[in-house]
């Protein structure tokens, strides 16, 4: 099949969609976020990627810590109100029951099946982003999505957002070992 040129674009796929969260002027908030994703092992570290004028920032910047909460499909409706409500005009910290953790000041999500607590390393500017790069200080999984002591995708049931159609997605089924199928080549 042929290849049509685009132009520089972000189509990657999947891209989860997650709930951040950052007290922000001592209030917890939340914002959708989808440009989110492992930075680093050793330490475990996760990247974000923010437009500069998010509310949600400044908490970051404040606190120096964060939170990312992976929601499952069944919470669609929650994820999108906070990605078109902004913290600035609407008290988001009701939508979910909120937790903290070990760091104290990153608010996290209880209905989320996986929450992470990151604290600030580095954060750097893109041009209409920052980047933010958080250490990842303590994981939370809810038992039931354990499978073998780690979570489980399928259990979890993430939500995935294409920016393409502005659609929400959930994974589908899969389709072969990691580490493994390419060994029948």
């Amino acid at each position: 099949m042929a290849k049509v040129k685009i132009g520089p674009s972000t189509h990657l796929y999947p891209k989860p969609a997650v709930l951040v969260g950052a007290l922000v002027d001592g209030r917890a908030n939340f914002m959708t976020a989808s440009w989110c994703g492992i930075a680093c092992e050793k330490p475990p570290a996760m990247s974000l990627a923010l437009r500069k004028i998010r509310h949600t920032l400044k908490g970051i910047n404040q606190q120096g810590t964060f939170s990312i909460n992976l929601p499952s499909v069944a919470l669609a409706p929650q994820v999108d109100y906070c990605g078109i409500h902004s913290g600035k005009d609407t008290d988001k910290s009701a939508v979910f029951q909120v937790f903290y953790g070990l760091l104290q000041t990153a608010p996290l999500v209880q209905e989320c099946p996986l929450n992470f607590e990151c604290r600030l390393l580095h954060s750097l500017d893109l041009g209409s982003h920052m980047l933010v790069v958080g250490q990842i200080m303590e994981t939370h999984v809810d038992q039931g999505c354990l499978a073998d002591g780690k979570p489980d995708v399928e259990k979890i049931d993430p939500l995935t957002y294409a920016s393409g159609t502005s659609q929400y997605h959930r994974l589908g089924e899969a389709v072969g070992q990691a580490y493994g199928i390419g060994k029948l080549l």
